[in-house]
């Protein structure tokens, strides 16, 4: 009698982890929903002044500023084809703030051609991010050659001189080289799949173990 209370108070337990492992997908699943919606509207946004606005993550925003092209970057990315080059991204100065510019993608043969370097200080264009930590599992920086595979903070003061805006702007535009970023709400969202799961799981073992004391009551 004994052993079968104990059991009972076990699959209880484990029914009610994996209900509480259920409800909290559903409310990361709600949280995920209204992050992709503000994203979207700001995505819509008319830009508004870098200047005056109150930096965060997919702000469209335009300002004008001086672009430093003798510290320029070169940070190994893949295209969304999946062809390896560089994103060029540039220091530039907004009045007495730092940001790095995100100016998009060339192939490798692109790296050091003047011709990429053609653009209108008077009129910059783009979206807000925050930059996220550096992945631990990516090679070191090479900044003698200036072949980048993070933004590292202390690495990016050695070669500029400078420190930067937490926020990157990522150049908005049609360009060929370098070809803008195309910045969008395509976030993962695999919270509904989860509390399915979870749920799925709960119910499984509810219904085992009334088959079970069916049986042996």
């Amino acid at each position: 009698m004994r052993y079968k209370f104990l059991f009972s108070i076990f699959v209880f337990f484990f029914i009610s982890v994996f209900l509480a492992l259920g409800s909290w997908q559903i409310i990361r699943l709600n949280w995920k929903l209204e992050l992709i919606n503000q994203i979207e509207t700001s995505l819509k946004d008319i830009p508004v002044n870098l200047s005056n606005s109150k930096h965060k993550n997919y702000l469209r925003v335009k300002t004008r500023g001086s672009i430093d092209f003798e510290k320029q970057i070169y940070l190994y990315n893949l295209n969304e084809k999946g062809k390896p080059g560089f994103e060029v991204i540039n220091p530039l100065k907004v009045g007495n703030n730092n940001y790095l510019l995100n100016r998009g993608w060339i192939p490798f043969n692109k790296k050091e051609d003047e011709t990429i370097n053609v653009i209108d200080e008077n009129y910059i264009n783009g979206v807000l991010r925050k930059q996220i930590k550096p992945n631990i599992f990516k090679p070191e920086n090479d900044l003698s050659e200036n072949y980048w595979f993070t933004l590292d903070k202390d690495d990016i003061f050695k070669f500029t001189g400078k420190n930067f805006s937490p926020y990157v702007i990522y150049l908005s535009g049609n360009n060929e080289f370098p070809k803008p970023k195309s910045i969008t709400a395509n976030i993962s969202n695999n919270h509904k799949k989860y509390a399915l799961t979870w749920f799925s799981l709960a119910i499984s073992i509810l219904l085992i173990y009334l088959y079970l004391r069916k049986k042996n009551y």
